[in-house]
């Protein structure tokens, strides 16, 4: 662990945490605006960010961030090869940065997978290619991929809710979700 936080200074970080915000959308922002005539504020759907259905997302992925922290305490998976929480709390990252790289998780990769590759690929094959691209569905790791199978749930509810509530639900969920893993792996409450 301590070779992975040599290799990680918090500028990598930050502009990790930028290249997930800026460079993941832009291809589903280009098939939007070249192959499905959308301008791409209608892709982004602003308007839709003050909404209810917002907040409703936002809560949602706190409570089944709860149910991933009580999951992730099980002995089961205190024995992982790949212990993200220690690599989390090797960066010594901030409330501030936490945040950040919630904000740039959730928006970003929602509007790629949501928004760009869901509508295509469809709910089920998109949630999958999303889990299993985090490494959460891992043939070498089976306890990796208990998780896997935990959180793909999470995925597709977070899929179904983008069709019956907006883009802005994914994202709010996904946005809450980290940041609550965030914070308990960075104040060791995992």
């Amino acid at each position: 662990m301590s070779k992975l936080k040599e290799n990680l200074s918090k500028k990598q970080i930050y502009l990790l945490g930028l290249l997930t915000l800026i460079v993941f959308p832009l291809p589903a922002i280009w098939y939007a605006v070249e192959y499905d005539n959308q301008t791409i504020w209608d892709f982004l759907k602003l308007d839709e960010i003050w909404r209810p259905e917002t907040i409703l997302g936002i809560n949602f992925g706190f409570a089944y961030g709860f149910l991933s922290l009580l999951i992730l305490r099980a002995s089961l998976f205190r024995k992982m090869s790949i212990r993200i929480d220690l690599l989390v709390q090797s960066l010594n990252l901030t409330f501030w940065d936490a945040l950040f790289l919630s904000v740039c998780a959730g928006v970003g990769e929602e509007l790629l997978f949501r928004a760009g590759i869901q509508p295509h690929l469809g709910l089920w094959l998109s949630s999958i290619l999303f889990v299993a691209i985090h490494g959460y569905l891992n043939p070498w790791n089976w306890r990796m991929s208990m998780y896997g199978l935990f959180i793909l749930p999470f995925i597709l509810l977070i899929g179904a809710g983008m069709e019956t509530f907006g883009l802005w639900f994914s994202i709010g969920a996904h946005f809450s979700y980290d940041l609550l893993l965030f914070e308990s792996m960075r104040r060791n409450k995992i």
